[in-house]
């Protein structure tokens, strides 16, 4: 009798008695194979899709400056329109986020959005756990077997009918990430490769046979190469899984500035499986920062908090979005509402509401199909606003805007805005900064802070502002220039006010000196670190 044969992949760095509870439903051998099979076959043009990112950052540190790719002009003039949208996908007026634990799993299918972002990127820390257990808790809800009594409260969590229960968008992770803990011929398969193999493979059928299909983010997208990868792997997955082409839909987050200027181009890789684009607009801000760090004061941007969407450059932005979705056939869906409301405080309850109302409001007059947000009590907030201006109409892809006429410089226009950062700017940056990156050590990738529900996105920007204004030598309202001891004095005075807010058995069970020391790591360092979740994932456990 002869031996089975080797698994393609390593599983390295779980501790056998830390081993996620039903791993190998999810580790099939099937599912193994085809991880593998998916990262031999694209992981090389990964990887020189990522060294053509950094090209592209040194040709704008040279040049401070982006435009519309001449190249591609043909794709942009010519007369073409992605694929028709499947009946799960017609109406996406609200749709709400969050990762893929097992109570918001039930809670964010029941929430009376259209659809959920099921993440496994930004509002997830990439644990073992975490990863197993998001596919895991997806196949159950499709199964029907994840309703769970919470063993602390009592409470009991129950999913609804089908036909009440949000349609499943998964947001796997970015081209970025590698994962640790699966190693294919001595080499970690990319993140993204993992997430998306494991849901497909597992759920592809079996969401053919419930009516719906495999729907997916791409977040991170720095460019329409990387679109034509995604292409690449949707086309080689369903001829692997037998599975007809065209099946698959993703939307694509258009949250990176070198994106906003290859929307069309974007969409047009991805015509046969595309169904729209997002104004994923704090990555977008972060982008910003980042690509034009060194690229001197007019590019600068004020406290994160005072750069609204409706700056000329974040205008021009999300109207281009909108034009450029309805030109071809495509959805087009708003950013994220952070505000979050507080069922014991009326008060913070009624800022909530009202400023996501105005967000929706002005989202669906413009033209988008519907929009983000993040906790179950917006969703009839948000639903309001489309009501509104939809009706009984799935989407309003209608409605073309060519009056909009965005031109390449008015994406970058930073300096057409009058706020200027301000000390208790920089003093939020330290403090979100801190406090998010101790959650997402922990295991945490969505965190309320301050009313907000933050992610790495939120954070990323806090860190980015901190970097720029220091080498920007940006004087602040205080009269004080931002320096990297400055910087460092807030940090410490955040760290002594967490420590007396939350008592010293606490500080001690956290993990907040490393989240201070990580922070002012990725804020100071003279070379920039692209992704702070990237070191931040060498000293996550688990």
């Amino acid at each position: 009798m002869s031996a089975p044969a080797p698994s393609p992949l390593e599983i390295v760095g779980v501790d056998p008695g830390q081993r996620p509870e039903r791993q190998e439903e999810v580790l099939t051998s099937g599912a193994l194979e085809f991880i593998a099979a998916l990262h031999r076959r694209f992981t090389p043009r990964r990887d020189e899709l990522l060294a053509r990112r950094a090209e592209k950052r040194a040709e704008i540190a040279r040049t401070s400056t982006l435009d519309f790719l001449p190249e591609t002009a043909h794709v942009r003039e010519g007369d073409w329109k992605v694929a028709d949208c499947p009946p799960a996908l017609l109406d996406r007026r609200v749709e709400i986020t969050g990762p893929t634990d097992r109570k918001m799993t039930i809670n964010a299918l029941n929430s009376g959005a259209k659809v959920w972002l099921a993440d496994f990127e930004d509002a997830s820390a990439p644990t073992w756990e975490n990863v197993i257990g998001g596919q895991l808790n997806l196949t159950d809800a499709y199964e029907r077997r994840i309703d769970f009594t919470d063993e602390r409260s009592g409470k009991s969590y129950a999913l609804r009918p089908a036909e009440e229960l949000a349609t499943v968008v998964v947001r796997p992770r970015g081209w970025h990430m590698d994962e640790r803990h699966l190693v294919c011929d001595g080499q970690p398969v990319p993140g993204a490769l993992v997430d998306f193999g494991l849901y497909f493979f597992h759920n592809a059928q079996r969401l053919l046979d419930l009516g719906k299909g495999p729907y997916f983010y791409l977040p991170k997208t720095e460019s329409h190469l990387e679109a034509r990868l995604w292409n690449e792997v949707f086309v080689f997955a369903q001829d692997y899984c037998g599975i007809p082409q065209g099946t698959v839909r993703a939307t694509v987050l258009i949250e990176t500035i070198t994106a906003a200027y290859e929307m069309e181009e974007i969409l047009y890789e991805l015509r046969d499986h595309a169904a729209g684009l997002n104004a994923g607009r704090w990555d977008y801000l972060f982008s910003i920062v980042k690509n034009f760090r060194d690229a001197g004061s007019r590019f600068v941007l004020p406290d994160r908090n005072a750069v609204t969407m409706t700056a000329p450059f974040m205008r021009a932005y999300t109207e281009l979005l909108v034009r450029t979705c309805h030109k071809r056939g495509a959805h087009a869906i708003g950013g994220m509402a952070a505000f979050i409301p507080s069922r014991k405080d009326p008060k913070v309850n009624e800022v909530a509401f009202e400023k996501v109302r105005a967000d929706k409001d002005r989202e669906a007059r413009d033209g988008f199909d519907g929009s983000w947000v993040a906790h179950p009590d917006l969703v009839p907030v948000a639903k309001a606003s489309f009501d509104a201006v939809l009706g009984e109409r799935p989407n309003q892809k209608e409605r073309l805007r060519e009056d909009v006429d965005v031109k390449a410089g008015d994406l970058i226009a930073v300096d057409s805005l009058e706020a200027r950062p301000t000390f208790e700017g920089l003093r939020n940056a330290v403090q979100v900064g801190i406090r998010y990156i101790e959650a997402w050590l922990r295991g945490l990738g969505a965190v309320a802070i301050f009313n907000l529900m933050e992610d790495a996105a939120t954070a990323e920007i806090s860190r980015s502002q901190i970097w720029q204004w220091i080498n920007a030598g940006v004087v602040l309202d205080t009269g004080q220039q931002v320096t990297a001891e400055l910087a460092r004095q807030v940090a410490a005075d955040e760290l002594a006010a967490i420590r007396a807010e939350i008592g010293e058995n606490a500080f001690a069970a956290g993990r907040w000196q490393e989240a201070h020391d990580l922070l002012l790591r990725v804020a100071l360092d003279e070379t920039y670190e692209d992704f702070l979740t990237t070191p931040a994932y060498e000293i996550l456990r688990g």
